[in-house]
């Protein structure tokens, strides 16, 4: 047998998969994540996933890991001493930053905190201008004290970020040169390599985002990688933010591509099932234990944009401009709101009822998990209403505590007149409410209509609340897959090897010479082909896709559409034109073919493919039980409900609501007025009668 595996780190659980290449049998191990040392519990359930599966460690072909640590040292500000080299004149370019804000008439907001202090931003004698010229040379005599300063101040890493370096690269190269001669335990990152685009704070801060925690995800990395080893498994590889996973050396070339690790690999998951099961349009639905997180996939096409922020104040709604730290790389176009099953519910001085953004997290995590907690959460709610199992979760390895969920929502409930099942009721409207504007964010304000889609709903509370919303959305159908507890570890193990390339290339696309075109692009196959050949992908396997940010004369932003693959020619510039017209009117509402079309932006992803993979969830009559317990639903307060064992119901099985689906990593909740069918693969289709 051939096993891949995939971990992800969750707010309050860590989740191991465990998937058979050839015949997509999938194995789980959950364990409660340790904030203290994220690897702790990493290491703890692939020993526990390859033991229950009966793996030998050299039976695993791929190892992959979606990690949280770029993403935590932002936001809890915590990365390393970095240091920030600049053109002079421009030393405070990430503190002034752009003018967008989240609140247009407030003029005491404070923006995000800079990562860089002003005392370890540096400044030196050079200036290109807009055509790529040189205006200013080099002043190369400033070199020495420049690198003596960095010593002194003790710096970890620094950012290097010119002006027009985009354009010419000359002086940031030769700087980086002096620097990693001069200090080479001193990580630099310069603005070429990483970010080689125009919009010079979106790039610098791109810059700074890798210098800022680039050490912090080498030592974490190291240390996961000897812990690996040592169990005899293969390397260790990164789950990207654009939906591929990278190996450790290109992971640490490009920090700022992990921000959004694990979320991605959710998304991706989601993909590959809606190929499977024939269902190209979805909406991909995450709760996990801090948030939910909400995606598109439209004709089996995942969406990614390069306008991502994160960290800050505003850091649970990273769609908003101006709430943190902008990086310009591909991310999977993600909507994000802090509801998941550990957000604490509170009553706001007006007698308002709360639920987020503050988390219990993992330690001590809700109060029904008899850990400590005391504070009344999501899951705290769920349990009171019946849809979580009131005795035990995990398959009876976590013990469930239920007259500390009744105290814990009791306290929220007295000042506000309310009864615990009431009280909990309220919660579970106020998060669904929370969460439907996620959905919304997605599709209709994509210029999607949700009708058009089927809701994947996954993470360990997904299940619980996605009929919830689709029925809000009227979305037609809702589908619980494999593993849902697991969903984003399954991810893992099911894309690709990526390494996503970008570069400036400014002109008219109607006077845009092909030769031009086909030159750069070039330059950009060559450098994805050099990653593919180092990561020991075969050639048959490696494959380059290529894209274009193209705009209206005058516009401010672009949209990205794909370049013709086969030689480039007249016909495949056109072709570009003609798609951003095609787009532009999808995303807008109008088009306008008159108007002359500018390319900003090449970009090109390259791809390791790995062998296609089936997922099925394993089902036996003989594991088929059920039992009896009262549930809460808001057209009949607490009814009797059957809760059935998901492992028992074979394909074929159709079930009425209400009724209770339980597995070890998840439950659904399948609603009155709501039907469910199990299919070949196992998969819950639940569709409103």
């Amino acid at each position: 047998m051939v096993w891949r595996i995939g971990i992800d780190i969750g707010g309050t659980f860590t989740d191991v998969a465990l998937v058979d290449e050839a015949s997509g049998r999938i194995g789980v191990a959950k364990l409660l994540t340790t904030p203290h040392d994220f690897g702790e519990a990493v290491v703890e359930g692939i020993r526990q996933g390859l033991a229950a599966e009966r793996i030998d460690p050299a039976e695993v072909a791929l190892l992959s890991h979606a990690t949280t640590v770029v993403t935590n040292a932002l936001l809890e500000q915590k990365g390393a001493r970095a240091g920030f080299v600049s053109t002079r004149g421009f030393r405070d370019l990430l503190e002034l930053r752009r003018s967008s804000r989240v609140d247009l008439y407030d003029l005491f907001q404070d923006g995000p905190s800079v990562l860089v202090p002003r005392r370890w931003r540096y400044e030196i004698t050079e200036r290109i201008d807009a055509q790529g010229e040189v205006v200013t040379p080099l002043a190369g005599d400033e070199i020495p004290a420049l690198v003596e300063a960095i010593r002194r101040d003790g710096l970890q890493t620094v950012g290097v970020s010119f002006l027009f370096s985009f354009l010419n690269d000359a002086h940031e190269r030769r700087v980086g040169e002096a620097l990693r001669r001069a200090l080479p335990d001193v990580g630099i990152f310069l603005s070429c390599e990483v970010l080689p685009e125009i919009r010079e704070f979106e790039r610098a801060s791109t810059t700074a985002v890798c210098a800022y925690v680039g050490p912090l995800l080498a030592g974490y990395l190291d240390r996961l990688q000897r812990a690996v080893s040592a169990l005899g498994l293969p390397s260790l590889h990164v789950m990207g933010s654009s939906g591929g996973v990278l190996d450790i050396a290109e992971a640490l070339r490009m920090p700022a591509a992990v921000v959004e690790s694990g979320p991605a690999a959710g998304v991706v998951a989601a993909a590959v099932v809606g190929r499977q099961i024939g269902v190209p349009n979805l909406i991909s639905f995450d709760m996990g234990g801090t948030t939910a997180k909400a995606s598109l996939i439209a004709g089996g096409e995942v969406a990614v944009t390069a306008e991502y922020e994160v960290g800050g104040a505003g850091s649970a709604n990273r769609w908003l401009h101006g709430t943190g730290h902008p990086i310009r790389v591909p991310v999977i176009d993600l909507a994000e709101v802090s509801a998941g099953g550990g957000s604490i519910a509170w009553v706001d001085p007006g007698g308002a009822l709360k639920v987020g953004p503050h988390s219990a997290g993992a330690d001590p995590g809700p109060a029904a998990y008899g850990r400590g907690g005391t504070r009344p959460t999501v899951t705290d709610a769920n349990v009171v209403l019946g849809y979580l199992d009131r005795d035990f979760l995990l398959g009876g390895d976590l013990r469930i505590d239920l007259p500390a969920a009744e105290t814990a929502i009791a306290t929220v409930g007295e000042p506000l007149g309310l009864g615990v099942a009431e009280t909990a009721a309220r919660i579970i409207e106020i998060v669904n409410a929370n969460m439907a504007q996620a959905l919304r964010i997605v599709s209709i304000e994509r210029g999607h209509d949700p009708q058009e889609f089927s809701l994947i709903a996954f993470g360990g509370a997904g299940p619980v609340h996605a009929a919830f919303l689709a029925a809000e959305l009227l979305v037609p159908e809702v589908i619980v897959p494999p593993a849902p507890g697991a969903f984003s570890a399954l991810g893992l193990v099911a894309t690709d090897l990526r390494r996503d390339y970008s570069r400036t290339l400014y002109a008219d696309l109607a006077t845009l010479a092909p030769e031009r075109l086909a030159e750069a692009v070039a330059g950009m196959e060559r450098e994805g082909l050099a990653m593919l050949a180092a990561a020991g992908v075969p050639e048959q396997r490696r494959d380059l896709l290529r894209l274009a940010d193209v705009r209206y004369r005058r516009q401010a932003y672009e949209l990205t559409v794909a370049i013709p693959p086969g030689a480039i020619t007249r016909d495949s510039i056109d072709a570009v034109a003609a798609a951003f017209h095609d787009k532009h009117e999808q995303t807008y509402g109008h088009a306008n073919h008159e108007e002359a079309v500018q390319l900003v932006n090449l970009r090109l992803t390259a791809l390791g493919r790995l062998p296609g993979m089936t997922l099925v969830q394993r089902t036996e009559a003989s594991a088929a039980r059920i039992k009896q317990r009262n549930v809460w639903f808001s057209e009949y307060g607490f009814i009797a409900c059957p809760a059935y064992w998901r492992d028992g119901l074979t394909a074929g099985t159709r079930l009425d609501g209400p009724a209770i689906v339980e597995a070890m990593d998840s439950t659904a909740v399948l609603p009155p007025g709501w039907t469910a069918a199990v299919d070949e693969q196992g998969y819950i289709r639940m569709r409103r009668n």
